[in-house]
């Protein structure tokens, strides 16, 4: 069974910094498969935050580019964004993603709440 377990939400405040973390399990060939963070603020769509490819290429939403960074562990099948300059515009609730070809996984999002 595929599953992603996203950790490391909270509430910061204006400026400050979060790191985001999900960890795969069930993945076969984990390397082989494109990564993403998603978000997805009240009232909004869900929409791409930053997503990282087998061959560790990247991709951010324009938003968040020059802020966060994403990097993925292929050993211990793990994926973390990294967000520094947090605003209030990024308080959402964040979801990792694996697209395996034939089908996507989701995790269950975790919350992340930007205020003073």
């Amino acid at each position: 069974q595929v599953q992603l377990v996203e950790s490391g939400g909270g509430l910061v405040q204006p400026g400050g910094s979060l790191r985001l973390s999900c960890a795969a399990s069930g993945i076969f060939f984990f390397s082989r498969w494109t990564m993403g963070w998603y978000r997805q603020a009240p009232g909004k769509q869900r929409e791409l935050v930053a997503a990282i490819t087998s061959g560790g290429g990247t991709n951010y939403g324009d938003s968040v580019k020059g802020r966060f960074t994403i990097s993925r562990d292929n050993a211990k099948n793990t994926v973390t964004l990294q967000m520094n300059g947090l605003t209030p515009e990024d308080t959402a609730v964040y979801y990792c993603n694996a697209d395996l070809g034939l089908r996507e996984v989701w995790g269950q999002g975790t919350q992340v709440t930007v205020s003073s």
